[in-house]
């Protein structure tokens, strides 16, 4: 950057100034190319260094590397503390909360150890970038909040490090004046409220496009409209951006490996054959985790490692866990065999009724099958309730499950809550539809709980073919029917058997009657729209709702 160059960008920040309120250029810096150009750009190094506090600065990578590169924290800390130590010899602020990696690695996909690493330097607040969800269609880029740090989208504003002279501009000098003038970059900066746009310092050289570009946009957009610009420092413009969004906090996790260009900004360490080809959703006290022994029985069909917290299931797509990412989850899961034959899943009976769950995983896995299990919702709520008294809940053990059900809109908050576990899961029809908005009901897979407990060889079979697995695992021979515990087992040598544990399977007072002609009642509807809904999808009702439709007629 020479003298003339250093006064053009102080020259046009004021000048934008006085079309944007409070405009400040926020400079990125990479040290270890300080003074490393020619005689004339190592001047203007110390041109702009000489004047730190005209400019706002945000940390790059010291070497300009994407952070994808590195594969463990420190390698990156290393890094940054190079970028720090030079930004406090030149008296470059290092309190300004935000930072920006190299060509949007480890933003998003999200590499885990750049955050770490940005919170453990510089304490970063705020970042951005333009690949969130996708890098187009643009006017679909959003933010995100994760490990506290928050993302925000930056739009693109026709520049690149190869666009320095006008003539030469991609489709002539026409082309990016149109953009300027009621054009692409003219409706990008009306149609989102908050805009971050990022040019590189060819732009600010040569034909100074970069000036250009946004005093001409600066002044066509003050002519033409009444909007008002003005600019905020990183960290309040990230809190007004969610302010006005406040829906786009909690981040959608996609497949890397469905966009190109998130592939080649993620690990290669990672590979996306670790996420699940299946999940099994429940609900609650239907017989998934009987399932769940049964499934994995199969030599082609693996689960993801126990939960320290939750066992055997991983209450990703539903809970606080999904906030801890991809990376946390795939982890669970280890890298097949085989990737066409081997059969990842996972079990987490309480994604059934989850709002979240079947958005979520539709993002992540969207070609995943799905298996649900229904019983007589009765027969659920019933369970769940003793359920919670086996698990010592002081409201089930204070309140008979009829005074559960039965509660009123006066009740204590702790009593409809258990009322509401015991009761909503049941509501079966409203929370399979909420599944088919996101995903095909070829890919939907509903197994009758009752013929699951009777006659689970027909009922794995079944889930065989559903799954296109391979090779066929002969159910009838590896499953044995154990008088004592009251339900199937495997089949193991010299006629041992593995069967659930002392917690499944208990035996509970029957249901009185005045409770099972309530449910029956309160569930009446619900089972009506759910034989409606097997019908459309050509599923045959499961034995307990054909007797249950019978009471009806």
């Amino acid at each position: 950057m020479s003298l003339l160059q250093f006064m053009a960008l102080l020259d046009t920040q004021r000048l934008l100034r006085t079309k944007v309120t409070n405009f400040t250029f926020n400079l990125g810096f990479s040290g270890k190319f300080y003074h490393t150009g020619t005689e004339k750009e190592d001047r203007g190094d110390d041109l702009l260094l000489g004047a730190v506090d005209e400019f706002w600065w945000f940390p790059h990578m010291w070497s300009h590397m994407q952070p994808h590169l590195f594969h463990n924290e420190s390698s990156l800390v290393e890094q940054m503390i190079l970028n720090k130590k030079f930004a406090l010899e030149h008296g470059i602020p290092t309190d300004m909360g935000y930072a920006v990696a190299p060509h949007h690695s480890g933003v998003y996909p999200v590499h885990i150890q750049l955050y770490d690493a940005w919170k453990k330097v510089w304490n970063i607040k705020v970042t951005s970038t333009e690949e969130y969800p996708h890098l187009k269609p643009a006017r679909y880029r959003q933010g995100f909040i994760h490990k506290n740090i928050m993302v925000l989208p930056r739009q693109t504003c026709g520049l690149f490090t190869h666009t320095i002279f006008y003539k030469e501009y991609p489709g002539g000098p026409v082309e990016l004046d149109k953009s300027i003038q009621g054009g692409e970059l003219f409706f990008t900066l009306v149609l989102n409220p908050i805009s971050i746009f990022m040019t590189h310092l060819s732009n600010y050289g040569n034909d100074r496009l970069g000036l250009y570009t946004f005093v001409n946009l600066a002044k066509f957009v003050q002519t033409w409209t009444r909007l008002k610009l003005q600019t905020l420092p990183p960290v309040q413009l990230a809190h007004k951006y969610f302010q006005l969004f406040p829906e786009q906090r909690d981040p959608v996790w996609q497949n890397p490996c469905d966009d190109k260009r998130h592939r080649d900004i993620w690990s290669k360490e990672k590979t996306c054959d670790r996420l699940p080809k299946f999940l099994v959703v429940g609900p609650q006290k239907t017989g998934t985790t009987a399932l769940y022994l049964f499934l994995v029985m199969h030599p082609a069909i693996i689960s993801n490692s126990p939960n320290p917290k939750t066992f055997e299931e991983m209450q990703f797509f539903n809970g606080n866990n999904y906030h801890k990412g991809l990376d946390w989850y795939m982890d669970f899961f280890p890298v097949p065999s085989n990737v066409t034959t081997d059969f990842l899943f996972e079990k987490s009976a309480n994604y059934f009724h989850s709002e979240e769950a079947p958005k979520r995983a539709a993002a992540l896995i969207p070609k995943a099958k799905i298996i649900t299990i229904l019983i007589d919702p009765s027969d659920r709520a019933y369970s769940w309730y003793q359920h919670q008294r086996a698990h010592q809940d002081p409201v089930a053990l204070k309140f008979s499950f009829y005074e559960v059900i039965r509660a009123g809109s006066q009740a204590s908050p702790d009593l409809q809550s258990l009322q509401k576990k015991c009761l909503m899961p049941g509501w079966y029809s409203t929370h399979i539809e909420r599944w088919l908005q996101y995903f095909p009901p070829a890919q939907l897979h509903i197994v009758d709980g009752q013929q699951l407990r009777t006659d689970p060889a027909n009922v794995m079979d079944e889930i065989q073919k559903f799954l296109g697995v391979s090779p066929y695992y002969n159910y009838t021979e590896a499953l044995t029917f154990d008088s004592h515990k009251g339900f199937w087992c495997q089949l193991l040598e010299e006629g041992k058997t593995k069967c659930l544990g002392k917690s499944k399977g208990r035996r509970y007072p029957p249901m009185d009657v005045e409770c099972r002609a309530f449910l029956s009642s309160y569930y009446q509807d619900h089972n009506v729209e759910l034989s409606k809904l097997l019908h459309r999808l050509g599923q045959p009702l499961p034995s307990w709702l054909r007797q249950e439709l019978q009471k009806i007629r």
